[in-house]
């Protein structure tokens, strides 16, 4: 294996793994606070923060995690779909015919991308949208 196709498949884990995390950072600070809250859990979200204090200020951060977090993923579906794709085209191949544990990597990477998507999402909808469409619920 040339040193180029281990740094490349390094680099594209190592985005994978930092899109997931950025994405569950959303979820953390600013989506998971206000489901809890909106199940009547606030006890839980206040004792949360007395245990993890700088949640409060990441949330008040919140429109810079998802932009940093977005870019992120945005970032990996394109290292995903197509930058590996088009150099392993030139390369013969992703995964050497036969190597299960290639393969394996290349699906849990993918699963990872869109698990993050997904969270990144909910984060969204609860960050910006929740509280807006329960007010006007309310107000009617």
């Amino acid at each position: 294996m040339h040193m180029t196709d281990k740094t490349l498949k390094t680099k594209s884990s190592w985005l994978g793994y930092l899109s997931l995390f950025t994405s569950l950072s959303t979820l953390v600070c600013c989506a998971l606070p206000s489901l809890l809250v909106l199940f009547g859990l606030g006890a839980s979200v206040a004792s949360a923060l007395t245990f993890v204090p700088w949640l409060v200020q990441l949330s008040h951060h919140k429109t810079w995690v998802f932009v940093i977090s977005g870019i992120l993923i945005a970032l990996s579906f394109v290292q995903t779909y197509v930058l590996s794709p088009r150099l392993m085209r030139t390369r013969g191949g992703a995964c050497p015919t036969g190597d299960a544990s290639c393969a394996r990597a290349v699906r849990i990477n993918k699963f990872m991308l869109w698990l993050s998507t997904v969270i990144y999402i909910v984060g969204v909808f609860t960050a910006y949208f929740l509280g807006p469409i329960l007010t006007g619920m309310d107000a009617s």
